[in-house]
């Protein structure tokens, strides 16, 4: 494990530049949040990147054991993470008002029922969890999630991404938004993902990091048709009006910065995430300034 670590951890080029690995999900949003740094728009004193695009849950699993020096998780994941990875001011994902979908072949109840999730480590199964405990979870891959709902191997399942979008084209049914249900609960967002780099890093790669990945979003947010061009390659078949709603969505002004709002709203999935057993310990949301 040692060996794989080091292989993808920061490295000095011949040139006397950190090179970061930066690992992040294929979807369009988080291509979008990231055009600038991916295309040299914008560039770093002293660092530059090499991006890794994996699934969420994969980066959750990997972030345990510290693989990759700046990477995106889920709020979930961090609990596990904290005395490793640092949050990032900026860069984070928040459902105002909706987010992760429970959708099934009708309007059933969850209680006792198999509920398709994709990982145990992501917002969208602690946020279910908040909500309806009683369940039967089957860890799906989140691309996976709505056929195999459609196909009755699960009775309900938990979509993401683009998902939330697409879901009823597919002849499923909402049963609820988690991020409607938390908002009614808490009035806050629902804070899904973020962006963590490692501490060991230090304070000017941390505060350099923090600084391009906030000019990056905001470069796409101020050019948002080139970043909307780029972003489709990782849509998933989404023509660009709804490309650009799922960007909309989740690229916006929580993304440039959390606020005091969104910090609490992280502390407070946490907190309610250990009251309910789902964590094991009481973490600190903890940010880089």
């Amino acid at each position: 494990m040692v060996r794989t670590i080091a292989a993808e951890r920061s490295s000095k080029t011949a040139d006397g530049v950190l090179e970061l690995k930066l690992a992040h999900s294929p979807d369009s949003d988080d291509a979008f949040m990231f055009y600038a740094l991916a295309t040299n728009k914008i560039r770093g004193e002293g660092v530059r990147f090499t991006h890794q695009l994996e699934d969420i849950q994969s980066l959750n699993e990997k972030a345990r054991d510290a693989v990759y020096d700046i990477t995106a998780i889920s709020f979930h994941a961090y609990a596990y993470l904290a005395d490793t990875y640092i949050l990032l001011p900026s860069g984070a994902s928040f459902g105002d008002g909706y987010g992760p979908i429970v959708v099934g072949r009708g309007s059933e109840t969850l209680r006792g029922k198999r509920v398709a999730v994709p990982g145990k480590m992501t917002t969208a199964y602690l946020t279910l969890m908040l909500y309806e405990s009683d369940i039967e979870p089957l860890v799906v891959p989140f691309d996976e999630i709505i056929p195999t709902v459609a196909s009755g191997a699960a009775d309900a399942g938990v979509v993401i991404h683009e998902g939330q979008l697409t879901y009823s084209s597919e002849g499923l049914k909402k049963i609820v938004d988690l991020g409607e249900w938390w908002q009614g609960e808490t009035g806050l967002p629902l804070p899904l993902g973020g962006n963590a780099i490692r501490r060991a890093l230090g304070r000017r790669i941390i505060r350099e990091s923090a600084r391009l990945l906030k000019e990056s979003i905001q470069y796409g947010l101020d050019h948002r048709e080139e970043a909307l061009l780029y972003a489709m390659q990782f849509s998933r078949g989404l023509d660009s009006p709804t490309a650009d709603r799922f960007i909309a969505m989740y690229v916006n002004d929580w993304t440039l910065d959390y606020g005091g709002r969104g910090r609490q709203a992280v502390q407070l999935l946490l907190d309610r995430g250990f009251e309910a057993g789902v964590l094991p310990q009481r973490v600190e949301a903890e940010f880089a300034e």
